[in-house]
């Protein structure tokens, strides 16, 4: 009599004799399934090959600040703000925290309390023991007594308008060793750029850089990054700013990845306060705070 087959497990990992050979070794089957970049019955088109190239192209900016984080320690606890369907959490957590930091966290921080329940229902059906979610604002979770103290990597992902901002003093207050942000719906430097439109067109000619409506937003979205990174410099942090390529269907491709380095703080805190005061928007000094 021949023996029963075991039951394939929920997260069963991809196996190398998968046709599929874009899936990396190791990967779970099901999750690929759930972030519909496998079908239901584990084939692979063109359009999931793009959106996994994708998940790539992401991970390869992260893993070497997580391989960074287990060169110091044997612990890691990173933070994902306005997680979603936390997808990039459970992509990290299969394409490294179960095998390279089993003993590591992933929390995933979300507002919608449906989201967090599907999210944790289906780290609960692959296994990944590691991944907790909270149902909370960014602002929220930096004195929520649910998460540790210290977080070594904070990620935010196209968490929209000051939810950025908050994921910034978010990792401020825990003293994250790296951050990466994808800002998204930069709203509120537009608006108070635009509400002193008046009083400074008389002041200075590079008000000509956002007089007109179209301008005011764009160029208050790339000065809204432009001083999150002089925060974070003014801080000891090391920035870099590349584009997301592919990432997403979205003018938002701007990357920035912060990992502190004890540098130099004065030089940058002077120019954001000098950029702040030539724009005329001193009134945001608050949420760009270099201290």
């Amino acid at each position: 009599m021949k023996s029963a087959k075991p039951a394939k497990s929920a997260a069963q990992p991809a196996k190398t004799a998968n046709k599929n050979h874009d899936i990396r070794p190791g990967q779970s089957v099901e999750l690929l399934k759930e972030l519909h970049i496998l079908t239901r019955d584990g084939q692979m088109n063109q359009d999931s090959r793009r959106k996994l190239k994708q998940v790539y192209h992401l991970f390869q900016f992260i893993e070497p600040l997580l391989q960074d984080v287990l060169t110091r320690q044997a612990q890691l606890e990173l933070v994902d703000h306005g997680a979603g369907k936390s997808y990039l959490g459970f992509i990290l957590y299969d394409l490294f925290f179960k095998e390279q930091a089993p003993q590591g966290q992933i929390w995933g921080i979300e507002t919608r309390d449906e989201l967090v329940t599907r999210s944790q229902e289906l780290a609960a059906r692959l296994g990944f023991g590691g991944m907790q979610f909270r149902n909370l604002s960014v602002a929220d979770s930096i004195s929520s007594p649910d998460l540790p103290g210290q977080i070594d990597v904070v990620t935010a992902l196209h968490a929209c308008d000051t939810a950025t901002d908050d994921a910034i003093r978010f990792a401020l207050a825990k003293e994250a060793r790296h951050i990466v942000l994808v800002p998204c719906c930069q709203a509120e430097v537009a608006s108070v750029l635009r509400k002193n439109k008046g009083a400074a067109l008389g002041k200075s000619a590079l008000t000509e850089l956002w007089r007109h409506p179209l301008h005011t937003r764009e160029f208050g979205s790339q000065l809204t990054n432009v001083l999150r990174c002089l925060q974070l410099e003014a801080h000891g942090y090391q920035v870099s700013v590349t584009e997301l390529v592919g990432w997403e269907h979205s003018m938002k491709n701007e990357l920035i990845i912060a990992s502190y380095k004890d540098l130099p703080r004065r030089r940058p805190a002077e120019r954001l306060q000098e950029v702040l005061q030539q724009v005329g928007i001193e009134e945001l000094a608050t949420r760009f705070s270099v201290r």
